[in-house]
């Protein structure tokens, strides 16, 4: 009675193990675990995001990298004499803005490309006016100070100067000079974060006789310089205007103030921004420590890539949970109509084809751009998911089932990508309407009964 007893047992614990809800708790808990694979898949992603990181960087430094520019500004030399016999004479750099500032930039783009990776690079043609007006300047010098006007410079400034195509030059007064390394005006600097501290290599040239107590004289700057993927021209005058022109066609404008105006279009885009003295936030005319915190007042150009193919990758990665659980949701709603059983080593190498699926899509958006990829990524996985269910359930009427809900599946993660915004909701109503769907086909399954056991001839498979 004993051994017979704990036959009935081990029966019963082996029909539990083997009932349909069992299975589909070990299905849940064996999409959990497929989802480790997706680790690895990240980690090549961010591996080749930083190659390509390290491929801009390199470009940018033949070019010039990101350029920033400083416009005409006066710098004059000042010596506070000694209080007493044994101190030494002060010295330092007065720094007077233009009254009115206008900047015309214009820039011609391309894309430079080393292997798969490519990085938007560009030529600019700017001119700078400043028209200044000394009266009343200066009205914030310290104390006993002495101003050396004779060795007062007009001073440019520019971020990396290795992008220079041509000498910078500037006219006032009838005349015109070929700028130089500045001589007084060193290490200044223009950023009050000193974790990310802006520093411009300085060109001048010194204008005896123009600038002068109570004088007002206009000055123009011509600039030809290279760099990549920014641009930006800080807010040099008590009133700045800037208009900036080029010919991206995706251009994102960043820095401490967004254009009053544009237009951005397939051929290019014009931008302009006003920008007046009470928002500039940067004292007129100072000691060099004045001009801290001019780099919040950067007007920039930031030449983006649309299709990012490593970053549209990575998001896509983030729904794999979603992927893995609704497919194997599919297969396992197949199972239960169809009375056909599945084993577990088919539900992971489904869940395989679908990592192999992000390894199709980062190597194919590489080359083709990330809804090629997709495309034809997708297109082939949910080919071979469909077909394989055919082979499972030995039917192609399943196979043809299967077609159409992994097509829809493959189509709603494809717009959740495109939707950005939104794709949280679309995501969140899909998955709501995918369980409810399951909760539908396996409403008159009883829970608790066994799966059915393997015929014969699928023993022999």
């Amino acid at each position: 009675m004993n051994d017979f007893t704990v036959s009935l047992s081990g029966a019963q614990l082996r029909n539990k193990s083997r009932s349909i809800g069992m299975k589909l708790i070990v299905i849940c808990g064996l999409a959990l675990l497929m989802v480790i694979p997706s680790f690895f898949v990240a980690g090549l992603i961010e591996d080749r995001t930083k190659r390509e990181a390290d491929v801009i960087k390199e470009i940018s430094a033949h070019v010039g990298g990101q350029q920033t520019f400083l416009g005409p500004t006066l710098a004059i030399p000042y010596t506070i004499p000694p209080q007493s016999a044994t101190a030494f004479p002060r010295r330092g750099m007065y720094l007077i803005s233009p009254a009115k500032a206008s900047a015309v930039v214009k820039i011609a783009t391309q894309e430079r490309r080393r292997s798969l990776f490519k990085v938007p690079v560009f030529q600019a043609d700017s001119r700078f006016d400043a028209s200044f007006d000394l009266t009343g300047v200066p009205n914030a010098a310290p104390q006993g100070a002495e101003f050396d006007w004779n060795r007062a410079e007009l001073i440019v400034g520019v971020s990396d100067p290795r992008g220079a195509l041509a000498d910078a030059t500037l006219t006032t007064g009838g005349k015109t000079y070929t700028l130089v390394p500045a001589e007084i005006a060193q290490n200044i600097l223009f950023g009050a974060d000193q974790n990310s501290q802006l520093k411009l290599t300085l060109f001048g040239a010194k204008v005896q006789g123009i600038a002068k107590t109570d004088s007002q004289f206009d000055v123009a700057t011509a600039l030809r310089f290279s760099g990549a993927q920014r641009i930006a021209v800080l807010a040099y005058g008590k009133t700045t205007h800037l208009s900036v022109q080029g010919d991206w066609p995706s251009p994102g404008f960043d820095g401490g103030f967004l254009p009053v105006s544009r237009t951005v279009s397939p051929k290019g885009f014009t931008a302009e921004w006003s920008l007046p003295f009470i928002a500039r936030g940067v004292r007129a005319e100072g000691q060099s420590e004045s001009i801290t915190g001019l780099d919040s007042t950067a007007l920039g150009v930031s030449f983006i890539e649309v299709a990012d193919p490593y970053q549209s990758v990575n998001r896509s990665l983030k729904y794999i949970l979603l992927f893995l659980g609704l497919v194997f949701l599919s297969y396992f709603i197949f199972e239960v109509t169809t009375g056909k059983r599945v084993h577990l080593a088919q539900y992971i190498l489904v869940g395989i084809a679908q990592i192999i699926f992000y390894l199709l899509l980062l190597s194919l958006a590489e080359r083709i751009g990330f809804d090629w990829g997709f495309l034809v990524g997708g297109a082939a996985t949910v080919v071979l998911l469909s077909t394989n269910a055919g082979w499972i359930f030995g039917s192609w009427m399943q196979g043809t089932r299967a077609l159409a809900i992994f097509s829809l599946l493959y189509g709603m993660i494809y717009l959740m990508l495109r939707l950005e915004d939104n794709s949280l909701l679309v995501g969140a109503i899909a998955s709501f309407l995918a369980v409810a769907a399951a909760m539908y086909f396996t409403r008159r399954i009883d829970w608790y009964s066994s799966l059915p056991q393997p015929s014969v001839a699928e023993k022999s498979i």
